[in-house]
């Protein structure tokens, strides 16, 4: 997949950084910092502009609340900087688990392996 490789990465976006982010992110990105799961963080000379670069696949649940804050001006300092204070209650951050194993899968559904036995509904059988 050699010289494939660089086409893909000039035409999709959803495999990691194109050609052209990775060019913009050269001249004019400064990294402000990187999350647990690798993702780096990037601004502008200026300021005004903030990206990320995903670590593997592009997908924006990824992104843990505090970046999401200061990726979209929210804050103007990232959490390298200045963390935020955690609740105790708070969950640890965790990704759109959608379509993957680890999804909520209701009782009574039949990706179950067991469905769950339904005590709501009687069938309806003919005299």
């Amino acid at each position: 997949m050699g010289i494939l490789t660089p086409l893909l990465r000039a035409v999709t976006w959803w495999n990691g950084q194109t050609l052209n982010t990775q060019l913009y992110t050269w001249l004019k990105g400064v990294k402000v910092g990187e999350d647990a799961q690798g993702n780096v963080f990037y601004q502008s000379r200026d300021g005004k502009r903030r990206w990320v670069i995903y670590n593997g696949e592009s997908e924006a649940s990824r992104i843990s609340p505090e970046w999401h804050g200061w990726l979209h001006h929210t804050w103007d300092k990232p959490p390298t900087e200045a963390p935020p204070r955690r609740k105790p209650w708070e969950k640890p951050h965790l990704p759109n688990l959608t379509g993957t194993e680890a999804a909520y899968v209701p009782p009574g559904s039949i990706r179950r392996p067991v469905p769950a036995e339904r005590r709501d509904y009687e069938a309806w059988t003919p005299e």
